[in-house]
C-alpha cells in the first residue's frame, strides 16, 4: 500500500510539474504573441524613427537644387514625425510597387498623395483624407488642336500618356477606353512623351497639368479649361489589422486640418516653391 501511494504521489507531482510547464510555456507564448502584435505606432516610438514610403512627383515629393527632399508630402511626414517625437526616414519607392513594399515591411506608412480606391482598399487600410486631388489633362496643340470634349480623345488613333500604377491610368481607361495608353514610371517621362509628339495628351493629378500648360504654352493646352476629370480623397495607407495605428493617424489628421490646408495652398495653389528646383 505504501508503495502504491508513493507511486500515485509521484505521478501526481509529475502531472503538476507538466501542467506548470505548460502554463509557463503558454504564458511565454502569449507574451511573445503580444509583443509580435504590438501596434506599428508603438514600434515607431520605440524605434525612434518613422519610415515613410513615397515616390518622386513634383510638387508632392522631389529633390531640390541642393539634393534635399522637398514637397507637400515631405512637409506632412516631417511634421507627423516631429509631433511623434521621432526622426523621419523617407524610403523612395516606384509607385507601381509601393503597396507591395508596405506589405513587406519596407516602411511604416505610405504618405504620397495616394488616392483612396476600392482596389487598393483590398490590400491596405486608409486613414481619413488629408487632402483632395483630381485628375486633369493637357493636349499637344500641334497634334490635336481645338479639342473641347473627352469624346474627341476617346479614339483608337489617340495616344494618352499616363503614370503606371497611378489613378490617371484608371481614369484614362474609364473615360477614354478606345484610346491607346503609354505607361511610364514618372510624370517627367509622361509629359516628355507628349512634348516629343509621341502622345497626343497626358493625364496627371492636379495641379500638375496646369503647371505643364503654363510651362509650355506653345505646345500644350488644357482642353477643358482646367475642369477636373475626377475628384479624389487622398489618405495615408497602412497595413491592415492595426487599428491603434490607424486611430492615431486619424487623430493627427483631424488635429492638423488647418495646417494641412495651409500647406496644400502653398504647394498646389501657387508656384512660389519653384525656385527650389533650380535651373
Amino acid at each position: 500500500m505504501k508503495r502504491f501511494w508513493s507511486s500515485r504521489v509521484v505521478s501526481f507531482v509529475v502531472l503538476i510539474a507538466m501542467a506548470l510547464t505548460l502554463v509557463t510555456a503558454c504564458a511565454g507564448g502569449a507574451g511573445e504573441e503580444a509583443a509580435a502584435q504590438k501596434s506599428q505606432v508603438d514600434q515607431i516610438v520605440e524605434r525612434g524613427v518613422l519610415k515613410v514610403g513615397n515616390d518622386f512627383f513634383v510638387p508632392w515629393v522631389f529633390r531640390d537644387k541642393d539634393g534635399n527632399l522637398a514637397g507637400f508630402e515631405v512637409d506632412v511626414a516631417s511634421k507627423l514625425a516631429e509631433d511623434m517625437g521621432v526622426d523621419i526616414e523617407f524610403v523612395p519607392t516606384e509607385w507601381s510597387g509601393i503597396i507591395p513594399a508596405l506589405l513587406t515591411g519596407k516602411f511604416d506608412v505610405i504618405i504620397g498623395g495616394m488616392g483612396i480606391t476600392t482596389e487598393r482598399s483590398l490590400r491596405v487600410n486608409f486613414t481619413l483624407p488629408y487632402q483632395y486631388f483630381g485628375n486633369d489633362l493637357v493636349v499637344n496643340k500641334n497634334m490635336l488642336p481645338g479639342v473641347t470634349s473627352l469624346e474627341e480623345l476617346n479614339n483608337e488613333n489617340v495616344v494618352i500618356a499616363v503614370r503606371l500604377g497611378a489613378t490617371p491610368a484608371a481614369t484614362a481607361a474609364r473615360l477614354m477606353p478606345k484610346a491607346q495608353l503609354h505607361l511610364f514610371d514618372t510624370d517627367e517621362a509622361v509629359i516628355q512623351d507628349v512634348l516629343n509628339g509621341n502622345a497626343h495628351a497626358a493625364i496627371s493629378s492636379s495641379p500638375t497639368p496646369a503647371f505643364w500648360a503654363a510651362d509650355y504654352p506653345d505646345v500644350l493646352y488644357q482642353p477643358l479649361g482646367g475642369e477636373l476629370l475626377t475628384s479624389e480623397p487622398c489618405a495615408f495607407a497602412v497595413n491592415k489589422g492595426d487599428h491603434d495605428t490607424l486611430a492615431f493617424f486619424n487623430s493627427w489628421i483631424i488635429d492638423n486640418e488647418d495646417w494641412l490646408q495651409e500647406r496644400g495652398a502653398y504647394w498646389f495653389g501657387s508656384k512660389d516653391w519653384e525656385p527650389l528646383l533650380g535651373e
